[in-house]
This record gives structure tokens, C-alpha cells and sequence, in this order.
């Protein structure tokens, strides 16, 4: 059975996306997951736990998601030829 890898890559984007927006906002209003947050700010140049820090983690969250679960599914699916 083939992934759609597109298909694959967007749920992904899209959900991490999510994650990172809501739990951005949640953080820079009280605090939760901060540690969390404070691990993905060294993984995304420019992403800080603010209310534009959001948007900029909405961002990075959605190719990070997209990138990682298409690349899977094209691997996936050159491998089960």
C-alpha cells in the first residue's frame, strides 16, 4: 500500500503548527510547557515564547511538520516497491 506523502506531509504540518501556536500562547500567558518551549527556541532561529513568537512558531511548525512526514512517506514508499 502507498502514503499519499503529500496528503501525509500536510496533516503533519498542520498539526504541529497548531501545537506550537496554542502552546505558545499558553506559555507566554502562564507559564506551562515552558521548558518544552525554551527547547524549541534553540531549534528555531528567531522563535521566542511571545504572542509573535506564535506566529513565528506557527510557521516554523508547519514546514518542520510537513518537511519530516512527506521526506517519511516518500521513503516509505520508495522502500515497499
Amino acid at each position: 500500500m502507498k502514503l499519499n506523502a503529500l496528503n501525509l506531509g500536510l496533516a503533519a504540518g498542520i498539526l504541529w503548527a497548531a501545537v506550537m501556536f496554542v502552546m505558545t500562547l499558553i506559555s507566554a500567558g502562564t507559564g506551562y510547557s515552558g521548558e518544552f518551549l525554551k527547547m524549541m527556541s534553540g531549534i528555531y532561529p528567531g522563535y521566542r515564547v511571545s504572542v509573535a513568537g506564535s506566529i513565528i512558531g506557527l510557521i516554523y511548525g508547519f514546514v518542520d511538520g510537513f518537511v519530516g512526514l512527506y521526506l517519511f512517506g516518500k521513503l516509505y514508499n520508495w522502500l515497499t516497491r
